[in-house]
This record gives structure tokens, C-alpha cells and sequence, in this order.
């Protein structure tokens, strides 16, 4: 990155994307595709790789410290899930870094002397060794830049200890092969951050490495990546489970709406049959009473019939008298 872009983009993250009166940058907010979410979740290897030897150059996405400001506090009330964007973004980017990883010690394994196995398994041991010595290096000058003299003389002490280990096994890989082949440099490829290590490097050495800002930045991005895996799938999980509560929720309201439904069609049957009851009874009643007063009519008829009857045969008997 060049100074003036490195300017740049100190005075984007200082003053904003919108210091010198973008009006098309001003309507920019935290959740536009242009803002780069892992900025946002202060993980974007952009920011944490700055200024090492695989400085990767100005973010082609946006970065903005109001805008993280303002994402902080807007996902403090909802859950934008923006962790997602930001895996996707680091493992991508581990990925890269892991294939450079392979490479590189695909080409030692081509250029480098072949040796035998066990050979080759004491000089690793005197890698690792020079690993820890190089870490432990790295803390004990932590803690004294923090003011933990006590700490530091403890860690200290035990890289003596592991100097002593690593000469024995110096010694020890020495011996297992011819002083030509020994003096050459022999190469270890870091698996955090993919730089070279020397199999004869100092202590020194080993100490700007193992706390140095490139290989302290890939643990950083490593650990955030394994950490925003785990959010992410808590945070899918407490979704799946949101999801399963409201289907179930729908679903019993379902049920509820089905049964008053059901309860509804029921009491509209029962005021049914009981209309049909009541115009069957009132529909008998009245076959009855009609019956009733068929007979009724009848009778009366048969009554008259009869008393004219009467009357006839009495008119003719007296008519047959007076003759």
C-alpha cells in the first residue's frame, strides 16, 4: 500500500468515509453490500495484516469507524447476523494463506537434500524446540512490557531449560549426519501464517517471529474465525428453535381455529336439526289437526245424513197415515 493510500485510509477510519463532503458516500449506512462486515466485527485481515510483509493493500469494501459505531449499537436491539457475511470473508482468506502453506512445502520438499526418516524426525525435533523457545521469548517480553517482572523471570527461566533441549537435540541431529549436510540451512514453513523458519535461527530470531504482528495477526484471524463459527451456529440454532416455537404456535392456533370452526359447523347443525324438528312437529300438529277436522267434518256429514234421513222416513210415514 502506498503511503497516500495508507493516509487515506487512516483518515477513513478516523473521520469517516464522508470527511470531504461525498454526498453519495453520506447516504452510505452499516448495512449497505458496499461495507465490509468484517470491518464491522473489527476482523478484516485488511486492518490486522496492515504494515507486515503480506500487507494486503486497502479493503476493496468500505471502512468506516462511525459505521462500526453505529452497527455496535443497532445490534445491541436486533440481530443483523452479519457473522455470516464475515466466515465466508476469513475463510476464504485461511484458505488462501493454507493453499501458499502446502505450496511452500511442496517446493522445500523438491529443493531441499533428501534425507533419511529418522534423520528427518530429529531435525524436527529441533524445530519445535525452537518454537517454544521462540514463543516462550515472545511472552516473557509481553509481561515485562506489562510490568510482570516476577512472571517474566519464570518464563525466562524455563526457556533455559528448553535452550538445554534444544542443544542435546542439535547434538543428537549432528551426529546422524555427514558436516557438509549439517551446515546447510535447513527451512520449516510456519503452519499459522505460512513464513519460513530456519532450522538453525537464533533466538532473536525465533522471538520477533512467534511475537511479531504478521504471525500474532493469523492467530487473530484464526481464533476469530473459529469463534464467529461458533456464534454463527448458535445464533442458527436459536433461529431454528424461534422457527420451530411460531410453526408450533401457528400450528395450535391452527388447531383453535379448526375446532371453532368445527364447534361453529356443529351448532349450525344442531340449530338445523333442531328447525327441522320443530317444522316436523309443527308440521305433524298440523296433519293432525287437519286429520282432526277431517274427521271432525265427517262426522258432522254422517250426522246430517242421518238426521235427514230421519226426517224423510217420518214425512213419509205420516204422509202414509193421513191417506
Amino acid at each position: 500500500m502506498s503511503a497516500q493510500a495508507q493516509m487515506r485510509a487512516l483518515l477513513d477510519q478516523l473521520m469517516g468515509t464522508a470527511r470531504d463532503g461525498d454526498e453519495t458516500r453520506q447516504r452510505v449506512k452499516f448495512t449497505d453490500e458496499r461495507v465490509c462486515k468484517s470491518h464491522l466485527l473489527n476482523c478484516c485481515p485488511h486492518d490486522i495484516l496492515s504494515g507486515t510483509r503480506m500487507d494486503l493493500g486497502e479493503c476493496t469494501k468500505i471502512h468506516d469507524l462511525a459505521l462500526r459505531a453505529d452497527y455496535e449499537i443497532a445490534s445491541k436491539e436486533r440481530d443483523l447476523f452479519f457473522e455470516l457475511d464475515a466466515v465466508d470473508h476469513l475463510e476464504s482468506f485461511i484458505a488462501d494463506c493454507d493453499r501458499r502453506t502446502e505450496l511452500a512445502k511442496k517446493r522445500l520438499a523438491e529443493t531441499q537434500e533428501e534425507i533419511s526418516a529418522e534423520v528427518a524426525a530429529k531435525a524436527e525435533k529441533v524445530h519445535e524446540l525452537n518454537e517454544e523457545i521462540g514463543k516462550l521469548l515472545a511472552k516473557a517480553e509481553q509481561l515485562g512490557a506489562e510490568g510482570n517482572v516476577d512472571e517474566a523471570q519464570k518464563v525466562l527461566q524455563e526457556v533455559e531449560k528448553v535452550r538445554t533441549r534444544k542443544k542435546d537435540a542439535e547434538e543428537e541431529y549432528r551426529n546422524s549426519m555427514p558436516a557438509s549436510s549439517f551446515q546447510q540451512q535447513k527451512l520449516r514453513v510456519c503452519e499459522v501464517c505460512s513464513a519460513y523458519l530456519g532450522l538453525h535461527d537464533n533466538d532473536r530470531r525465533l522471538a520477533d517471529h512467534f511475537g511479531g504482528k504478521l504471525h500474532l495477526g493469523f492467530i487473530q484471524i484464526r481464533e476469530k474465525l473459529d469463534q464467529l463459527k461458533k456464534t454463527v451456529v448458535d445464533k442458527q440454532e436459536k433461529r431454528n428453535q424461534e422457527r420451530l416455537k411460531r410453526r408450533e404456535e401457528r400450528e395450535k392456533e391452527e388447531r383453535m381455529r379448526k375446532r371453532t370452526r368445527s364447534r361453529s359447523r356443529e351448532h349450525r347443525r344442531s340449530r338445523s336439526r333442531d328447525r327441522r324438528r320443530k317444522r316436523s312437529r309443527s308440521s305433524s300438529r298440523d296433519k293432525r289437526r287437519t286429520r282432526s277436522r277431517s274427521r271432525e267434518r265427517r262426522r258432522r256429514h254422517r250426522s246430517r245424513s242421518r238426521s235427514r234421513s230421519r226426517g224423510h222416513r217420518h214425512s213419509h210415514e205420516q204422509s202414509s197415515r193421513h191417506k
